[in-house]
């Protein structure tokens, strides 16, 4: 029986991760900034599993019963916090109450755990055994916590999904303990009952995830939801109204069906009308095809490699037909091909060169992005611009985040473009910005490919034209190890929010 005790530890440690795993995910997803969320969250719950460990010694009889009690109110705790994050993040103003009150309520029972199961077990193993073993399960469990999470649990059952699962695994742990000790236990009936109605608790929980998110996210967004999922490397929603529908990554809209061809023509023909017989077009991020669709319009494009991190975000938008109708089945040409992989490792192993490279990535809104708009990153992308080449980069609102905006200009200039600075007004997102690059001096086009909604060559001089107050005169370089654009993004957009 001992034994079976001691496997539990693997089982608890295991739940106890992947709580923290949720919790430090859920901030980052909602609050932005990763790597702040991240540490203040570890150091929250490593800081409340020693407060844990610490009161564990004022617990000094009945301990069998104490444990269960305690694998009960995690489960519980847990199995509900996602969705109690997901749900007041929309309802409540003191989010960060909530998120830290809930993670030290989880870390104070989970430090309580492992120094109560060790007390229980010591007349049963010599010390030193006791301390090998339980540490030895300890630590398997949460390397398989942390391998479980980003390649299963999140991409396939999504947060609030795993957190339910998690809290039922801590319940039943109760009851298996219940059954190797019902002769040891007082009040087993009871205990049993309460075991046996939490878990029942989570398991409708469980089963019904998918609405409490859709609950959660109806207040998110004016328009019904028509899609949502959760894959390995964001939460894709997409709303409908009676005019339009739009696209929102980790709660950011990324575009608005009704004036996204603004966006786009300004995006891609300012720099691909002013080549000559453009022939090879690479897109860098674009899953959406909508970028694709008007590369399409140039007859003397012969192949385009789009490389997109998400395959789902990609899968989506060339199968839904919906949005096969808005990029015109773009993704199923023959003249394209899809790449699902991180692109700047992409970049890193490709020896082709390009006409022209489209740079669409979301807005640095957080490290794992920003590093996409750093000058490591732009030096790679110098090699794979074909001789009399240029590109674009999407980069986000000169108005709003005009330090954003130059910071990265500067950064292109820095390992030797040459620029051209434009902006176009984009109603779902205001005032919008682009960077031409190139190793040549940029010459304006003069034609444009027939039937486009918005640019012409006289609106085409009017967005080279920047007022006052969209200049900044100097800005540093955004640079791997410091990320300077992330810091810059987040204030600006932080105090236009306000």
């Amino acid at each position: 029986m001992a034994q079976l005790l001691l496997l539990s530890v693997f089982v608890i440690s295991t739940c106890g991760l992947i709580y923290e795993l949720i919790a430090a995910a859920l901030a980052s997803y909602l609050l932005g900034d990763s790597i702040t969320q991240f540490s203040t969250v570890i150091g929250v719950y490593l800081f409340s599993m020693g407060i844990g460990s610490y009161l564990s010694k004022f617990l000094n009889k009945n301990l069998l019963e104490k444990f269960i009690q305690i694998e009960i109110l995690i489960g519980v705790v847990g199995g509900f916090s996602a969705s109690i994050l997901f749900v007041s993040f929309e309802y409540v103003t003191s989010f960060k109450i909530i998120l830290y009150s809930l993670l030290s309520l989880t870390g104070i029972l989970v430090g309580v755990e492992i120094p109560l199961l060790m007390r229980i077990l010591q007349t049963h193993f010599e010390f030193k055994d006791l301390v090998s073993k339980i540490f030895t399960f300890d630590y398997i469990g949460a390397l398989i916590a942390s391998i479980m999470f980003p390649l299963f649990l999140v991409p396939h059952l999504g947060f609030v999904k795993t957190a339910f699962l998690f809290g039922i695994i801590n319940l039943l742990v109760a009851v298996w303990t219940l059954t190797i000790f019902k002769d040891k236990i007082k009040w087993i009936n009871a205990h049993r009952l309460s075991a046996i109605f939490f878990l029942l608790v989570l398991a409708v929980g469980f089963v019904e995830s998918e609405r409490i998110v859709s609950f959660a996210e109806s207040a998110s967004f004016q328009d019904n939801v028509i899609y949502a999922k959760s894959t390995k490397y964001q939460r894709i929603v997409l709303t409908k109204s009676t005019d339009d529908f739009r696209l929102f990554l980790n709660g950011n809209l990324q575009f608005s069906s009704k004036d996204e061809y603004r966006y786009h023509e300004a995006l891609v023909h300012v720099g691909l009308a002013s080549i000559p017989n453009p022939k090879k077009v690479l897109i860098l991020g674009g899953g959406d095809g909508l970028a694709v669709r008007e590369v399409l319009k140039y007859p003397s494009v012969e192949n385009i490699t789009l490389v997109d991190l998400d395959p789902e975000m990609t899968k989506l938008f060339s199968t839904n037909t919906l949005l096969t109708t808005l990029n015109h089945n773009a993704l199923n040409s023959s003249k394209v091909k899809v790449i699902n992989t991180d692109a700047f490792l992409w970049l890193k192993e490709n020896q082709e060169k390009f006409d022209f490279v489209i740079v669409d990535f979301p807005d640095p809104s957080n490290y794992s992005i920003g590093k996409l708009y750093t000058n490591t990153f732009y030096k790679l992308l110098k090699r794979s611009i074909a001789e009399g080449g240029l590109g674009v980069v999407q980069s986000t609102s000169p108005y709003v985040a005009k330090k954003s905006y130059w910071c990265i200009d500067n950064t292109l200039k820095s390992v030797g473009f040459l620029t051209t600075p434009y902006h176009a007004y984009v109603p779902a997102f205001g005032d919008w910005g682009y960077i031409l690059f190139s190793t040549e001096t940029f010459v304006a086009p003069e034609k444009f490919p027939e039937n486009l909604k918005f640019i012409t060559a006289d609106v085409l001089h009017s967005l080279m034209i920047f007022p006052e107050d969209m200049i900044v005169q100097t800005t540093e370089v955004n640079k791997l190890n410091n990320q300077v654009l992330v810091k810059h993004f987040e204030e600006e957009w932080a105090n236009y929010a306000h």
